[in-house]
């Protein structure tokens, strides 16, 4: 990490501290909003205060960057049937202990470890376009900690006719979220759990600030949203707590948001967790329809019917989905063909 404020490139959403604390600098990108000292990192690892002045450690450090169907995100209401090219940088500002990509996420936490390849913004336009991609997904680790290269890449995608979408833990903050309102058109949070005290446990950070940023895109922009909970056995799979995330989503996001529930296979310090099992993810299915929810999908289960798109007011098969394919879309101009009910998505 000896590297030269030359080679490195400036954050963005940072403020210097008073002059009575000298050099510190406050990041104001995600809601640790962490106080750095001079020479020090923040709790991503990867934004490092250098003289006063913050700076990204993984600007152009590409770790990941291929063609993924939309479906894998997951969004299943955004550009449905199309490719995204999903790129990643390592670090993260959670300390997730069942992290499905610890190895990029946590390496630079863990061991100092930022790696990737130096591709520039433009590579990655061009590399979308010749893929036929139709979107750039920010994924595989938190997105919010390599803003900047999103945001280079984002606003150079518009021009070319790419939409953007963030797979994220919800914690950026309000200033994060309006600095990339220009060019965001999707999100898929992580609502991880509906406890602090899981939040506080197993992934080093609070409750709050997830809802707030789910309350704040679905009622004050325009950006696209869905949820994904990962039900892992013992810890958030009771039907009280099921029942409070539930009916959270409807009543602040509104009953289309789309609510993924995914099973849980052991990862990273989690090994010794059993995998979800089918019933407790029928109860949360039952969870979300109870609460009034319209579109609620089962993840990492092969072959469930639960994966497609119905009409919630007929029943009419919409999007039929085996696995990330689409088998067909029999949505006409945003809505059910039968009984003319607008579904909500973004080109659907």
């Amino acid at each position: 990490m000896a590297l030269e404020k030359e080679e490195l490139k400036q954050a963005v959403l940072w403020e210097s501290s008073s002059p009575s604390e000298g050099k510190k600098v406050r990041c104001k990108l995600c809601s640790h909003r962490c106080v750095i000292d001079d020479g020090k990192l923040g709790r991503c690892c990867v934004r490092k205060n250098i003289d006063g002045v913050l700076y990204s450690l993984t600007f152009d450090k590409v770790c990941s960057a291929n063609p993924d169907p939309i479906e894998k995100k997951p969004l299943f209401h955004f550009q449905p049937g199309t490719q995204s090219f999903s790129i990643a940088t390592m670090g993260c500002n959670f300390r997730c202990e069942f992290c499905q990509n610890w190895q990029i996420s946590q390496a630079a936490i863990e061991r100092g470890q930022i790696n990737g390849e130096p591709i520039a913004p433009e590579q990655i336009i061009e590399g979308a376009v010749r893929s036929g991609c139709k979107s750039i997904a920010y994924t595989y680790t938190e997105p919010t900690v390599f803003m900047e290269l999103c945001n280079d890449c984002g606003r150079l995608g518009k021009e070319r006719g790419l939409a953007n979408v963030f797979v994220s833990n919800g914690y950026m903050t309000r200033e994060a979220i309006d600095f990339a309102g220009d060019w965001l058109d999707g999100i898929n949070i992580d609502l991880k759990a509906f406890s602090n005290d899981y939040y506080k446990r197993l992934c080093g950070a609070r409750l709050q600030p997830v809802l707030d940023t789910i309350s704040y895109i679905a009622k004050e922009t325009n950006i696209w949203l869905e949820i994904t909970t990962l039900l892992i056995p013992g810890e958030n799979d009771s039907e009280d707590e099921l029942k409070k995330l539930a009916d959270f989503i409807v009543s602040e996001a509104g009953p289309d948001v789309p609510w993924h529930i995914s099973k849980f296979h052991p990862q990273y310090k989690y090994m010794n967790s059993l995998p979800t099992s089918i019933d407790s993810l029928e109860r949360a299915y039952e969870a979300g329809q109870s609460a009034g929810l319209h579109y609620i999908y089962l993840g990492n289960v092969p072959g469930s019917k639960s994966e497609s798109t119905l009409c919630y007011n007929c029943g009419r098969m919409l999007i039929e989905r085996i696995g990330y394919r689409i088998a067909g879309n029999n949505i006409q101009d945003s809505k059910c063909p039968d009984c003319g009910t607008v579904i909500a998505g973004f080109e659907l």
